[in-house]
């Protein structure tokens, strides 16, 4: 540790030392009731990362602070309530028990709890149905899709009303439509329920589609966290920036982050939460080159235009060369 603090690369310590440094000096504050993406390539960290907060592995150095409790001065009997009842779990490979139906696999962790067989069978059922796998109650998982296995294992992590959900590349190993279309039923879950959600990725696309706030890792550090916007908008560094190049900026910056002062032109009203891509059809198709941008109380707060709306959709590399319209 002491050669880890005076500046000692991961290499070097490899080398030297036969010893792997997973993580270094993370400093990670996540509010409650939103979803925090941490991303990065393989070896980063970023599963190591999140293995810590239910200590599924213990820190070498270091605090875990869950409302007010550090995790890691937890006794075994609080460590095994706090993963019954407070944190659940989503893996990447599904995890579930395959001797076991659809039901009585998201009813598992209920039956961990204590629960009366059924409140949990009627809890569980309740969560199949809205992951969307009504029917297949009595299903073993291996006559399911991969997107079914895991939409069994989100309904097993949901079942047990837990306030922190862990997702570790939940939907890394899912083909491409099939990992949207979790990603759509994560989303409209978080909007109703409003769980603090911890969730690991390699995917950029991924991170920015659904994370409140983001964190970079590389080699065991976290090299930039904030909104999506601040990544896309502000990349701390040439990594991140190779990172962001090709990302379609459209789908993720908001109207709210380039307007302009009002000025009383006329046009569409929009949300200023609303994405620029959507924006710029409906300029496109408004006899306005403007749009009036509105806050949550319907007051006017600035504009945009047109050729506002294109530069944030521009890549960085080409975006110096648009002229005004």
């Amino acid at each position: 540790m002491e050669k880890v603090r005076d500046g000692m690369t991961k290499e070097r310590l490899n080398d030297e030392y036969n010893h792997v440094l997973g993580l270094n000096n993370i400093n990670l504050e996540i509010p409650e009731q939103g979803i925090q993406v941490v991303m990065g390539l393989s070896g980063s960290g970023k599963s190591t990362l999140i293995r810590h907060i239910n200590r599924l592995i213990e820190p070498t150095s270091g605090e875990v602070w869950i409302d007010g409790v550090n995790v890691l001065s937890m006794s075994e009997s609080e460590l095994r309530d706090f993963r019954r009842q407070r944190a659940s779990m989503v893996f990447q490979k599904f995890a579930l028990l395959p001797h076991r139906t659809v039901l009585e696999n998201t009813q598992y962790g209920l039956e961990i709890q204590g629960m009366s067989d059924k409140e949990a069978r009627q809890r569980a059922c309740h969560w199949i149905e809205r992951v969307g796998l009504a029917g297949y109650e009595e299903n073993y998982p291996g006559q399911l899709s991969g997107g079914m296995q895991q939409r069994v294992g989100l309904a097993r992590a949901l079942a047990t009303d837990a306030d922190i959900l862990l997702m570790d590349e939940a939907f890394s190993a899912l083909d491409p439509l099939i990992r949207t279309d979790m990603q759509n039923i994560l989303l409209d879950l978080q909007s109703e329920l409003k769980k603090t959600i911890v969730f690991i990725t390699h995917d950029l696309e991924e991170a920015l589609r659904i994370g409140d706030r983001i964190a970079i890792l590389r080699d065991g550090r976290v090299i930039q966290q904030g909104t999506p916007q601040q990544i896309v908008l502000k990349p701390k560094d040439d990594y991140i920036a190779d990172f962001t190049r090709d990302i379609n900026r459209g789908r993720v910056i908001r109207l709210k982050t380039i307007m302009k002062p009002d000025n009383g032109q006329p046009g569409p009203e929009l949300s200023g939460d609303m994405l620029v891509e959507d924006a710029a059809q409906l300029v496109t198709e408004s006899p306005s080159s403007h749009a009036r941008v509105m806050d949550g109380d319907s007051q006017c707060v600035g504009v945009v235009n047109i050729t506002d709306l294109i530069r944030a959709m521009a890549r960085p590399d080409i975006e110096s060369r648009i002229e005004d319209l």
